[in-house]
């Protein structure tokens, strides 16, 4: 393991998490740092067992570790946990270089710094964190030691135009539009009840309880405003269809059919594009926090992968998609 270094301490600061209930993070077993290709210190939080079957875990735009505290909190019990804040995000500085390829250097420097040479591990994404997982497709640091992969609320391309986060139909006008909300510059501000409402609409199901709704708000709005718009930049050009077709391990593809951000065409897009998809769940009424908003859900898939291709043999068998309601 390279590449790494001690910590600082684990604390919140800058997370913006919850500090209690199922949303709260828990403190974890080890901090260390992990740099990437360009030298950019990444923090690296460790849960459980050191001699646990491994599951890595990738946040989205504008969210940081704290995203994953329930899947954390149920997990690190039978598994090691390991989750990082992206650059920019949570715990982990901005740094001179946004684009995929940080993403993919950025995760290839932390598989470095927590697994041992070929070892594998359960790795899940969400949103930026899964088109983390599709823009390392060809490293060989994924080849090396992801086992089996979860996608979650998230797409390979045309994100700003399948977008339904501004009420309109698609076509020009509502690209435009959508490109200038997601690359705002505005200080989101503090966290009060119209925050809470627009967060809810743009980014949650209609049925989100008001934990799960004040958990995210809290995360997204801790997030630098100057991180969140270079960030959008990003992911408005992306385009990593292409290396969808390299994730030849074990995927599973989720989404939540109320999801305004990443709609469920992108998932089905995904299903479609990989070489082994196992399943395809959209979650009736959840929007694009499944992680938050579905959390035994995610849970369970995240469990089962380490099953199946950690625990014991993979059967090869491939999964229908299905429509699953929470």
């Amino acid at each position: 393991m390279s590449r790494a270094g001690a910590g600082a301490g684990s604390g919140r600061r800058g997370t913006g998490a919850v500090r209690g209930g199922v949303y709260a993070p828990p403190e974890p077993d080890r901090v260390l740092t992990a740099h990437s290709a360009d030298g950019a210190p990444l923090h690296v939080e460790v849960h459980g067992p050191a001699d646990a079957p491994a599951v890595v875990l990738a946040h989205g735009w504008t969210c940081s570790t704290a995203f994953w505290a329930a899947q954390i909190r149920e997990l690190a019990g039978e598994c090691r946990v390991i989750a990082y804040d992206q650059r920019g995000h949570g715990r982990t500085a901005p740094a001179a270089v946004c684009s995929t390829e940080a993403l993919a250097d950025d995760l290839e420097a932390v598989l470095d710094a927590t697994l041992a040479p070929g070892e594998r591990a359960v790795l899940a994404g969400h949103s930026m964190g899964g088109m983390t997982l599709m823009a390392a497709a060809g490293r060989p640091g994924l080849r090396e030691h992801a086992a089996a992969l979860l996608l979650c609320s998230t797409g390979a391309s045309r994100l700003v135009a399948e977008s339904r986060v501004v009420p309109l139909r698609a076509g020009r006008l509502r690209t435009g539009l959508t490109g200038r909300v997601l690359a705002s510059s505005a200080p989101l501000g503090p966290v009060t009840p119209l925050a809470k409402k627009v967060l809810r609409y743009a980014t949650m199901g209609p049925g989100a309880s008001p934990d799960k709704v004040e958990a995210c708000a809290r995360i997204v709005h801790a997030c630098p405003r100057r991180v969140r718009q270079a960030w959008s930049h990003v992911l408005a050009g992306l385009e990593v269809d292409s290396s969808v077709r390299e994730l030849t391990m074990p995927t599973v593809v989720v989404a939540g059919s109320a999801d305004r951000l990443t709609p469920p065409v992108h998932a089905r897009r995904l299903a479609a594009a990989l070489p082994d998809c196992r399943s395809l769940d959209v979650l009736a009424g959840v929007g694009h926090m499944t992680p938050v908003e579905a959390p035994e859900f995610i849970t369970g898939k995240i469990r089962a992968l380490v099953a199946a291709h950690l625990a014991a043999p993979a059967t090869g068998a491939t999964v229908d998609s299905e429509e699953s309601a929470v």
